[in-house]
């Protein structure tokens, strides 16, 4: 039995793949192995034989087994190092184009728009800032002007968070806009500053075909000193007329936001009216002066610095560009609406 063991052992040493190793497995432990064989015969011996014999195979079957498992393991790995370096291929590259079969993914409508706005800002000097989506009351309301007795809270229709409140930044919430990472980046970098600051917003509404409860917004601040209003119309202007990729003309109205003074509303002129008919104008966006009381809690003197912020809806955006009627037609995953993109 040693010298069937001994065999054994360097048959499965000399085994140069895996279908080698296999047929060794059936010489020594198949139905008719040579191990197999010899277990078979303890039916023939005396109980005191049996007990040392059966013991001695079994001890050998173990031996060959350990033995076995760990060639294997051997031979799996070289033979997965051998189809890498053989036949190694991109994972990364796009399908193979097939008559009637040619199906690829595509980027989502709502990122395609936002790559296409981080690079028109980028393009103008701005920076990409980003902060977290679970945010605090401090960040979110009272650095933003808007104090806990502020009836623009009324405003804000709130989801929060299950967790105990910050002893110095209050309750944390699902942040209700991105105009907390003004205040993160005002801290953190200070002033000349010029970022905007794309990402996912929450709001605790109704869904119907204009609302809905989570949506994607852009956030845009500018602060150096001797800015105006005039500097946000024309970066507008040159904004929108790239991405629309024509001549867009917008106007101010007045409007009312807690973190700006003044504030104001900018539309769009959409359509030139003819033939007497007025113009459309197409609401897109708010925006105004930095309050000073902003400045103040982002760590900027507003004596010597001033700058203006807007914020406007890619989801609202996108609706705009692609004439898109619903809004829960984004967030669906209907691939045929998405295939449109």
């Amino acid at each position: 039995m040693q010298d069937l063991l001994n065999s054994a052992l360097q048959a499965i040493e000399n085994a140069n793949n895996s279908n080698e190793l296999k047929e060794i497995e059936i010489k020594y432990l198949g139905k008719k192995g040579l191990i197999t064989e010899q277990l078979k015969t303890l039916k023939d011996l005396s109980e005191e034989d049996k007990r040392t014999t059966g013991k001695a195979i079994q001890e050998i079957k173990q031996k060959f087994l350990s033995a076995y498992q760990k060639k294997a393991s051997q031979l799996e790995i070289e033979e997965i190092n051998s189809k890498l370096t053989a036949e190694f291929f991109d994972i990364t590259l796009p399908r193979l184009n097939k008559i009637n079969h040619s199906k690829k993914g595509t980027i989502h409508p709502l990122n395609q728009l936002q790559q296409q706005v981080e690079e028109i800002f980028s393009d103008m000097g701005f920076e990409i800032a980003d902060g977290p989506e679970v945010e605090s009351e401090y960040y979110n309301f009272e650095a933003l002007n808007i104090p806990s007795h502020h009836p623009a809270r009324d405003m804000q229709d709130t989801f929060f968070i299950e967790n105990k409140a910050d002893p110095k930044h209050g309750e944390l919430i699902l942040r209700t806009h991105t105009s907390p990472v003004q205040i993160r980046t005002m801290e953190l970098k200070g002033a000349p500053l010029r970022i905007i600051v794309p990402g996912r917003v929450f709001r605790y509404e109704a869904t119907d075909a204009t609302h809905d409860s989570t949506f994607n917004q852009v956030e845009g601040l500018l602060i150096d000193k001797n800015i105006g209003l005039a500097d946000l119309k024309g970066i507008m202007e040159e904004f929108l007329s790239r991405l629309f990729e024509k001549d867009i003309t917008v106007r101010f109205r007045p409007g009312y936001f807690p973190f700006v003074e003044p504030g104001l509303e900018l539309d769009i002129l959409w359509q030139k009216g003819k033939n007497g008919q007025s113009d459309k104008w197409l609401e897109f966006m708010g925006a105004g002066m930095v309050h000073p009381n902003v400045l103040k809690a982002g760590g900027i003197d507003p004596e010597n610095n001033q700058g203006w912020a807007f914020g406007f809806g890619i989801t609202r955006l996108a609706m705009i560009k692609y004439q898109i009627a619903d809004i829960r037609q984004i967030h669906n995953s209907d691939l045929r609406f998405l295939k449109q993109f």
